[in-house]
């Protein structure tokens, strides 16, 4: 089985919930994908940075991350599965709003101006988390080489609307609801 199966085949197990539930988009579903349960599975957060990286292999980029808290364990495991192939990758947090102490910041971790970033997300149904992070990120001086994520929900065409090249693994169509 190819980790791109296995990883699918761990979501459907372990991260698809069942009956009906408002999403942080506002809209209901009759199922939520709590892929939580994978990114920070001892298991399965592994095959997220392999499957993840393997998804954008054809892109050039430096640094990865998105808006905390869904993108921060995609970005990890891509750092982990990026050095485990011999290859540097920094990762980056981009809050909600800046802080008011210490040095304000609203993007943590190595300075993505003037690089090459990937904006990450693990599920989207509307795009709004993720493009959130991509405008925080333009206002730093990144250049977006794309938007990528395990699962998308229906963002697809919000994102390619804005000019991004956007890379999901899955679909709802990939999961066994």
């Amino acid at each position: 089985m190819s980790e791109r199966d296995e990883l699918l085949r761990q979501i459907n197990n372990k991260a698809v919930v069942r009956g009906k539930v408002t999403l942080s988009s506002g809209l209901e579903a009759d199922y939520y994908v709590d892929l939580r349960r994978i990114t920070l599975d001892g298991e399965a957060a592994p095959l997220v940075g392999s499957v993840m990286l393997d998804n954008v292999a054809d892109l050039e980029f430096d640094a990865v991350g998105g808006l905390t808290l869904g993108a921060d364990p995609v970005a990890t495991a891509m750092v982990h599965a990026a050095h485990a192939r011999g290859r540097r990758l920094d990762a980056f947090v981009v809050r909600k709003s800046g802080k008011a102490h210490g040095l304000q910041k609203r993007i943590e971790g190595p300075d993505v101006r003037g690089r090459r970033v990937l904006a990450l997300e693990d599920t989207s149904t509307t795009g709004g988390s993720v493009m959130a992070a991509v405008e925080a990120l333009r206002e730093e001086g990144a250049e977006i080489v794309a938007v990528a994520l395990i699962l998308d929900r229906g963002a697809r065409e919000r994102i390619a609307e804005e000019g991004l090249d956007y890379r999901a693994v899955y679909d709802v169509s990939d999961l066994d609801v």
